[in-house]
């Protein structure tokens, strides 16, 4: 099964989620604010795909940041702030089990209709 974390709100999540309802993928949806999200998840995140693929830089809630919170952004503090700030994650993060993918377009499609 594939787990959707996103947010609600998020458009592209919600884009997500109706492409794998509609193409018959079994997933769950996680949203960030609601459920929460641990240091352990955020930390195999960053593990396999760094903060340079994580971190949502045009985001509101980036451009909110006072500037030293974003000024030398390692894994350790890019997990700290996506704990505190989880609109920070770029969105959808999919978790198949055997990988993790960020975000949603042509290419993320096909890589999961593949893994499905």
């Amino acid at each position: 099964m594939i787990v959707v974390y996103g947010l609600k709100t998020c458009g592209a999540c919600r884009k997500a989620l109706a492409w794998l309802r509609a193409e018959g993928l079994a997933h769950r949806f996680h949203d960030l604010r609601a459920d929460g999200l641990d240091r352990g998840t955020v930390a195999a995140w960053l593990e396999e795909l760094g903060h340079e693929a994580l971190v949502n830089r045009r985001g509101t809630t980036w451009r909110g940041l006072p500037d030293d919170a974003k000024a030398d952004l390692d894994d350790a503090r890019a997990a700290a702030l996506i704990l505190e700030h989880p609109a920070l994650a770029k969105r959808p993060v999919f978790d198949t089990g055997g990988r993790r993918l960020v975000g949603f377009g042509d290419a993320r499609k096909r890589q999961l209709a593949a893994r499905g």
